[in-house]
């Protein structure tokens, strides 16, 4: 059998945070008018930079110095009190016998709070952060990096994703990309395989290994 190594995003892919993440955009910038899930469709994956950029753009005004640590600190509060695994993850990873890692554009402190808080930790030896390498989905370093260093070739990973950037950046890593698409399945990124639940995975991933 190949060697496979599983390389999973964070937010919105093992964590159903992204709601969260943007209801923080709402309760410091009441100005805002979009609901939660509209936020979440324009800045699904993005670096935090590009968002702040475009919603002071949007408000016609910059945002104080201190918003990004009133953000981060809003966050904090969401997660722990409403952090949950997106549906199938545990079952998922229970069977999935693969060496795997997380990858994702979040802080590690965030990452760190968002595995312990929905009961994931122990099912990761290993989390990479672009804040650690300095580069940020689309561009494929952050993938490359964790492969790398988990000991496996690009060709022989395969990326779980549920942001097109993500995917973006899977494919130009040379990874076999999985678009996870729990409630629409025609965005499925052109070049990925589209995954409408975490059950699919395991038997997707056994396909690669033989």
């Amino acid at each position: 059998m190949a060697e496979i190594c599983v390389i999973f995003d964070l937010d919105g892919t093992l964590v159903d945070s992204e709601t969260a993440c943007n209801q923080a955009f709402l309760d410091l910038l009441p100005e805002l008018s979009d609901p939660a899930e509209l936020l979440v469709k324009r800045y699904r994956g993005k670096k935090l930079s590009i968002i702040l950029a475009d919603i002071e753009q949007r408000l016609g005004k910059s945002l104080p110095d201190t918003f990004e640590n009133s953000y981060r600190l809003r966050v904090a509060e969401l997660f722990a009190c409403n952090l949950r695994p997106m549906p199938g993850v545990i079952a998922m990873l229970d069977s999935l016998h693969v060496p795997r890692c997380v990858a994702s554009s979040g802080p590690p402190a965030k990452m760190r709070q968002a595995l312990e808080t929905s009961g994931l930790a122990s099912y990761f030896d290993r989390t990479f952060s672009s804040y650690d390498v300095g580069i940020w989905k689309p561009e494929p370093g952050l993938f490359l990096h964790a492969a790398q260093e988990m000991g496996f070739r690009p060709s022989q990973c395969a990326v779980v994703e549920d942001s097109e950037v993500g995917v973006q950046a899977a494919v130009a890593a040379g990874m076999v990309a999985f678009h996870y698409l729990p409630h629409d399945l025609s965005a499925a990124y052109q070049d990925a395989t589209p995954l409408h639940d975490m059950s699919q995975l395991n038997e997707k991933i056994a396909r690669m290994k033989t």
